[in-house]
């Protein structure tokens, strides 16, 4: 599964450079990972402007810029936020598209309406947000961030190659 992150990235680097598109990243249960594997294409500079961390609700609201009642209302973990955090992260960073990733990667944490492995993104392409949900389902941590990962370079590949 590392090699298709290795991959993608790639990918995503080359399509973002041939198109003259910018990138940046608003990150929650990934921890940065979406980032770190773009930046570890040799070039990307040129195109990955920067990403955000923003894994506690304080981050997301003080430095991210997410209505405190969106979190409120719907968590950090809801189509809304993640819609937000890409949205923010896109003028924030002030590039052509922007992801974002906020979701339940355990073991811990999930509950029967937002279990273990449920994992909202955000597409910040143009005036609208799309948002996406995926649940991966309680296959451990590491392989939902591995797996939330991919997701993210895919979207942000389709969305260049659109």
């Amino acid at each position: 599964m590392y090699d298709d992150i290795n991959r993608l990235a790639t990918t995503v680097v080359e399509l973002a450079k041939s198109k003259g598109k910018t990138i940046g990243t608003a990150e929650s249960c990934t921890g940065g990972w979406i980032g770190q594997a773009l930046t570890t294409v040799p070039g990307s500079s040129s195109v990955f402007m920067g990403g955000l961390t923003t894994y506690s609700n304080e981050v997301k609201i003080n430095v991210l810029g997410i209505p405190t009642d969106i979190i409120n209302f719907y968590g950090a973990v809801s189509d809304p936020t993640a819609n937000a955090m890409a949205m923010q992260a896109r003028d924030l960073l002030g590039v052509d598209i922007a992801v974002s990733v906020t979701g339940i990667a355990g073991p811990g944490g999930g509950t029967t309406e937002k279990p273990v492995g449920l994992v909202y993104f955000g597409l910040a392409t143009g005036a609208r947000p799309d948002t996406y949900v995926k649940k991966f389902g309680d296959i451990g941590r590491e392989n939902v961030r591995v797996k939330s990962v991919i997701y993210a370079l895919e979207l942000i590949r389709d969305a260049l190659t659109d």
